[in-house]
């Protein structure tokens, strides 16, 4: 799987690219992350300008539609399949493990990281981008929205994980959707808390049920939406 990302600041997903999960699906060419930086293509080839201020008045400033269709429309040549462009903004679609599948079963995807007040409407407008979300908040910008998506989305993809059976058991996975289950590990008592005894029981079916009803315990107590979802 390819990801192609549009950003004003490709250093800041350097360290990103070279830790953990992700170096390793990279090294292994399961998964590609290709940067690209947005001034490569300002039409002001001295001071590399990329934003202006807003018609209308306002604070703050706007990134330009034109560097920003001209980035996409070089990028997208890049590779045999045409990306799905995703736009990462507060204004989109938030994104759910739901969300996630639907973009892992894309081979390409093109993220627009976005800076200042955000991009000028035409953009939007021109490319019809698939508008994502991480939430009802504001972040400085789109770089960690993009970290976020690929970190979710490589998951998914075969061979990242060791075990192809873990993402299924996650939270928001499954047919359910509901909250994992408890997990532990060695030693089998912490200071006065022990492992749960049917977890060392060596009873693959009481194991199983006792999974699936802490599953619903730990939804119902913290996430009852997800329930009458």
């Amino acid at each position: 799987m390819r990801f192609d990302v549009l950003t004003l600041f490709p250093e800041i997903f350097r360290g990103y690219l070279g830790q953990s999960l992700l170096n390793r699906a990279i090294e292994a060419r399961l998964v590609s992350v290709v940067l690209h930086n947005i001034r490569d293509w300002s039409p002001d080839k001295r001071h590399w300008k990329v934003d202006d201020r807003p018609f209308g008045g306002g604070p703050g400033m706007v990134l330009m539609v034109e560097p920003v269709l001209a980035c996409v429309e070089a990028v997208q040549p890049l590779a045999p399949q045409p990306g799905h462009v995703v736009m990462l903004t507060p204004q989109g679609r938030r994104l759910t493990q739901a969300v996630v599948e639907e973009l892992a079963s894309r081979p390409r995807l093109l993220l627009l990281c976005g800076r200042y007040e955000g991009f000028d409407e035409r953009v939007r407008q021109l490319l019809e981008p698939d508008e994502i979300s991480l939430g009802d908040f504001v972040l400085n910008g789109g770089e960690v929205a993009a970290m976020a998506v690929i970190d979710s989305v490589i998951r998914l993809v075969p061979g990242v994980l060791g075990d192809e059976d873990s993402s299924e058991s996650d939270s928001f996975s499954g047919p359910g959707r509901l909250l994992e289950h408890a997990q532990y590990t060695r030693p089998r008592e912490f200071r006065g808390l022990a492992v749960p005894d049917v977890l060392v029981s060596g009873d693959h079916g009481a194991i199983e049920r006792w999974r699936d009803e802490d599953s619903l315990r730990r939804t119902r107590a913290r996430r009852p939406d997800l329930l009458s979802e």
